[in-house]
């Protein structure tokens, strides 16, 4: 007898479907088909395992077990449900009438219980468009996709809850994922997280200030200074400011971690911005994402719509920085594979920190002891495609003495946020039906059409950008941060001042900078 189950396998944040099916006939053995990797394979020895254990027989004849599309690889283990629901139906062992109408994936234990997978925003996503009758999944991979109303999500902790759902005899209300309270409540509590306050952070305030415009305009950022001047602070503060994501933004962005496997949100939908923050001697792979057959995000991909933060940035390796151009530019990164390609969102807002000098120290009294030329060559690792594509070049100064002990009341978060929030509303109504968010993703298109400028400040913008020989895409970018610093004032036309301050923040583009 031939039965088919519905399932799924992630490339990239999609799901595309997976059938298993399973054929028992006359003959010895079983046969699994369909490019399955290790884990899939084996699924068959949990599988056997697993139906014994709660009482099912395994057929003494031939059972082929066929994954289509066959020439698809499949990889990871949340194949065992559907295989063994598979073979319950074809040996005619349970009645299962509603095994067609779902799409089913998990991992089996030796007890037959039913153990998390990743990617179950994806499949359930699939699952919708599909218009299959629900999705079963489960029950810490379900959570995550407790936002999802598009179809019936049901959350399993064992084989027998599915074989209640599928014999469609007995009311099986209880085992569906829905948001309630609790949940609610847990949610707002992991919005509330730990984050450093503006208010904490002494002095410093023209690096505050470029911090917040940068927030308000998703605009990359490099943080330059001696050690202990607040660089790492500032970063951290940064995250306090984002405003909150929008639906769109919250479901493309647990979708990453869902398929990276850091999802079992439990809380449904990351509602937070990310803030990622590797070290500085992080792999290509781990910061751009990679693998053999199963692609997988890295950290720039899992920082979609938040902020990645690089420390130490002249100290990471040459190869790892020159990466990042494409993503920076174009907002997403193609990972290609001889068998496979893959394409993850990645739309962040990067934010790096590093010392003006081999010994840190320049620009703080006499204390370096660095000759021009190793200063120099030490900022001149971050090669020039790179700084064309870092909005704003922040220089801090270590904080005096007198800052420090007499510590006067500064701004908090709050304030901050409440204005980059005034100013990413501005944004989301001007972009509304373009497919972006902040001023910092605008195409040459609509710089040319939101990005005018008066011809007092066309004259000044071409002074400058001659002087300092300086590229288009440096211009566009200053363009950019203008249109973002009027946002903040809430002017509508971009002005002489705000032009001239963007441009104040272009500081590593000077020549004389040594």
């Amino acid at each position: 007898m031939l039965t088919t189950v519905q399932s799924a396998k992630c490339a990239g944040i999609k799901a595309v479907s997976v059938n298993v099916e399973v054929n028992i006939s006359s003959g010895l053995g079983i046969h699994l088909v369909g490019l399955a990797d290790t884990a899939v394979r084996e699924s068959l020895l949990r599988t056997i395992t697993a139906l014994q254990s709660v009482g099912f027989r395994i057929p003494g004849k031939k059972i082929v077990i066929n994954l289509a599309p066959a020439d698809m690889h499949k990889q990871g283990s949340g194949y065992d449900l559907p295989i063994a629901l598979g073979i319950i139906a074809s040996s005619e062992q349970k009645e299962l009438p509603g095994l067609e109408k779902y799409m089913i994936m998990g991992e089996l234990g030796l007890d037959a219980s039913v153990r998390d997978i990743p990617g179950a925003l994806p499949i359930v996503e699939l699952a919708g468009e599909r218009q299959c009758r629900g999705c079963i999944l489960p029950y810490g991979s379900a959570l995550e996709a407790m936002d999802y109303e598009e179809c019936n999500i049901f959350g399993v902790r064992t084989l027998n809850d599915v074989i209640r759902i599928l014999g469609e005899k007995e009311d099986c209300s209880d085992l569906l994922i829905r948001r309630n309270e609790k949940n609610a409540a847990a949610d707002t509590w992991m919005q509330n997280g730990d984050i450093m306050d503006f208010a904490d952070i002494y002095g410093q305030a023209g690096a505050k200030r470029g911090m917040e415009i940068a927030a308000a305009g998703g605009h990359n950022v490099l943080l330059i200074g001696p050690p202990g001047s607040g660089k790492s602070s500032i970063a951290k503060a940064a995250a306090g400011i984002l405003p909150p994501m929008t639906v769109e933004e919250a479901i493309e962005t647990s979708k990453i971690y869902s398929v990276a496997g850091k999802g079992n949100l439990r809380l449904g939908l990351v509602r937070r911005r990310p803030f990622r923050s590797p070290h500085y001697s992080s792999s290509l792979s781990a910061i751009i994402g990679g693998g053999s057959d199963n692609i997988m995000p890295g950290e720039i991909s899992l920082a979609h719509n938040g902020i990645l933060f690089l420390d130490e940035f002249c100290e990471a390796p040459k190869k790892v920085i020159e990466a990042l151009r494409a993503p920076m530019e174009d907002r997403k990164v193609t990972i290609s594979r001889l068998r496979s390609k893959v394409e993850y969102p990645a739309s962040f807002m990067l934010v790096a920190a590093a010392n003006p000098c081999p010994c840190g120290y320049y620009g703080d009294g006499d204390r370096c002891t660095c000759t021009p030329g190793k200063r120099a060559a030490y900022l001149s690792r971050l090669s020039g495609p790179i700084m064309d594509r870092i909005d704003l070049h922040l220089w801090l100064n270590a904080v005096d003495a007198s800052t420090l002990i007499h510590r006067k009341k500064e701004e908090p978060t709050a304030a901050v946020a409440e204005r980059v929030l005034r100013a990413r509303e501005i944004q989301k109504e001007r972009f509304y039906g373009e497919g972006i968010h902040t001023n910092a993703e605008m195409t040459g298109r609509l710089t040319e059409k939101h990005c005018r400028c008066s011809r007092e400040s066309e004259k000044f913008m071409e002074k400058f950008i001659a002087g300092e020989n300086l590229s288009a895409r440096a211009y566009s970018r200053i363009l950019k941060v203008a249109r973002t610093i009027a946002d903040l004032a809430g002017e509508k036309d971009i002005s002489l001042a705000h032009v001239s301050e963007a441009c104040r923040y272009r500081m590593l583009d000077k020549k004389d900078l040594f």
